[in-house]
């Protein structure tokens, strides 16, 4: 899957690490359009009308399939894309980005304006608007999810982007219907960023916060009917290990152009299947509608056989999902028993290699990306060196510093440590005598990662370095890369924010964020380079001057790649089918990409279908 920088609506960058498929059957021959959905509720006085080429009809279900299942459904805590993919679908923002057209638009707020200086932010919400058990959303429930997403102790990965110069916005609210929002100054994503913030009901959630258990609120063992969610859709059902079922809020405030009640489907299904393979199979035998992650050696066969299969194999060019891996560079900030202050989380001897500039270098010289690209991406992928891909039209920069494939100066590097092969294993050994390895985690599910963490380690073995592949289930690599740091290397990525904007990952690149992967929630910047990277982080958002922003992004990236903090991998070309039963389907590069819409997706009665 993958987590994101920002999701639609939701945290900031998010790991990339899972499968999102989109399904029919539990849809498919299941799932028709047989009913007419009767509105048991009169519209909102403010309705939000969403565009979409056809009108659809109520009924019928829409299945995707998930390699892991949901952490949480709790969305401004959700980090991890098995459990923001629901969220987002889950809970509304002030605003939203439309993938078709590329702009930001209001929400719940249905509109607002900034001061002449950029410093004042007024936000009018809809009148009307309800949480799916019928209580009115107000500028309360929105104080409250900036109060909570401001929370220290919780730290969530969207606060970064909610903080200019390290100070949180001043929220107020003259009403129950405006809120007013004042900034130091001009922000470039200020819209984006206030509608990545999800908001939840304080009604049902401010006794937990105040208590201290928000964090585990809104958790995957939460009755359905207890869940109350702001955006379009409700849970019904959340089976562990098999399925999250969801359906529509009655108080949605979405219509279409008819000034019909959204969503058209009765049902939207998180299907969770061991595999890839499995999700194939299941494509291939008509119980699957469209997959948002095929493996690059199927997409001959799916694209000779689109007309037999009555689907569409769609080229999205170079995806902006990332594949990477980073070393271990924690330290323990609450010391427990066996660990002091300022400890790092890994043994002396690895953690001085890992700190090592001119170790990571080496690593990253000693990957062949061509041959992967070849071999385990089956030619159809690009090299890439950022999270803003080839894919990324207005952010990708050419020619950012990069260390691609040198084994004979990665030996060199090597070398110049004083690590020699002492005693004739084909493997170095340091200045203490200790053979040079390291174990590489990556999550069992996706047999990419998997292939890619193979292919490393045999190419470091010829540099002289032992590498151990570990796949781990997905939940306990999370564990891991955000609780108690038990790795010394994490095989993943990252998928975009959404907009596609450098500005949206602020917790990936800030020395404080969540998403810091290598070294995450420093309390203040623990070298130069990280420093740096907070102060044009700062120029790139505090300006709208896009020269600026760019150049401040192209510094950022020549850091990061410099330090070789993060080992670039190849990025696929992105291609998806999408059988041809459903409405309003229209898959974007830009994530989820084929249920940005899915508020406006319809099974298509059988007489209609291509």
């Amino acid at each position: 899957m993958t987590m994101r920088t920002a999701c639609r609506g939701g945290a900031a960058l998010a790991l990339a690490l899972g499968l999102g498929l989109a399904a029919g059957g539990c849809g498919g021959r299941a799932g028709e359009a047989k009913t007419t959905y009767q509105d048991p509720h009169p519209p909102p006085a403010d309705t939000m009308m969403l565009a979409a080429p056809e009108i659809g009809v109520y009924g019928g279900r829409f299945v995707i399939g998930q390699t892991s299942p949901p952490k949480s459904f709790n969305a401004i805590m959700a980090n991890e894309t098995s459990s923001s993919d629901i969220t987002q679908l889950l809970f509304t923002g002030l605003a939203d980005f439309d993938n078709a057209s590329q702009e930001d638009f209001a929400l719940l707020a249905k509109s607002y304006e900034a001061s002449a200086d950029g410093k004042v932010w007024t936000f009018h919400l809809r009148r009307g608007a309800r949480f799916s058990d019928g209580h009115p959303i107000t500028s309360e429930d929105v104080l409250f999810d900036f109060e909570v997403a401001y929370d220290q102790t919780l730290h969530p990965s969207i606060q970064d982007l909610l903080k200019i110069d390290g100070k949180a916005f001043e929220v107020s609210a003259p009403d129950s219907y405006t809120v007013v929002i004042r900034i130091p100054r001009p922000y470039a994503l200020m819209v984006p960023a206030v509608g990545s913030l999800r908001i939840m009901p304080k009604h049902v959630l401010e006794p937990a916060f105040r208590r201290g258990d928000f964090a585990s609120s809104f958790s995957v063992s939460t009755a359905p009917e207890s869940l109350v969610t702001s955006g379009p859709w409700r849970l019904k059902q959340y089976v562990p290990g098999e399925k999250t079922v969801l359906e529509r809020n009655p108080y949605w405030f979405g219509v279409d152009a008819k000034g019909q009640r959204l969503p058209y489907l009765d049902e939207l299904v998180f299907l969770i299947v061991p595999d890839q393979n499995t999700a194939a199979l299941k494509f291939q035998a008509g119980d699957i509608d469209a997959l948002d992650n095929v493996k690059p050696e199927d997409y001959k066969s799916y694209e000779e056989s689109q007309a037999k299969g009555n689907y569409t194999f769609y080229d999205l060019g170079p995806a902006l999902n990332t594949n990477f891996f980073w070393f271990n560079l924690n330290k323990v900030r609450q010391p427990t028993a066996g660990k002091t202050l300022g400890a790092p989380q890994i043994d002396a001897e690895h953690y001085a290699w890992f700190t090592n500039r001119d170790f990571r270098r080496a690593v990253s010289m000693a990957v062949d990306r061509d041959a992967i690209i070849q071999s385990v991406l089956f030619g159809e992928a690009v090299k890439n060196w950022s999270t803003s891909t080839p894919g990324n039209k207005k952010w990708f920069t050419p020619g950012v510093t990069h260390f691609d494939y040198n084994p004979e100066e990665a030996k060199q590097l090597l070398a110049g440590l004083g690590w020699k092969d002492v005693n004739g294993d084909g493997f170095l050994e340091d200045a203490n005598g200790r053979t040079v390895n390291f174990s590489l985690k990556t999550n069992s599910d996706n047999v990419l990662r998997v292939s890619m963490c193979n292919f490393i380690q045999d190419d470091l073995a010829k540099v002289g370095i032992k590498c151990t592949p570990t796949p781990v289930d997905f939940n306990t690599l999370i564990t891991n890369l955000r609780q108690d740091f038990q790795y010394e290397s994490i095989l993943l990525g990252l998928q975009t924010g959404v907009p596609p904007d450098p500005g949206m990952g602020q917790n990936v690149w800030r020395s404080s964020g969540l998403t810091h992967y290598w070294n995450i929630k420093q309390p203040r910047p623990e070298t130069a380079a990280e420093a740096k990277i907070n102060a044009l982080m700062d120029e790139n958002v505090g300006t709208i001057d896009s020269a600026v922003r760019h150049e401040a992004w192209r510094q950022i990236q020549n850091l990061v790649n410099e330090e070789s903090w993060i080992i670039w991998l190849p990025t696929l070309i992105a291609k998806v089918p999408v059988r041809n039963g459903f409405g309003n389907v229209h898959p974007s590069v830009i994530p989820h990409r084929i249920l940005w819409n899915i508020d406006r997706v319809f099974k298509k009665p059988r007489g209609q279908r291509a």
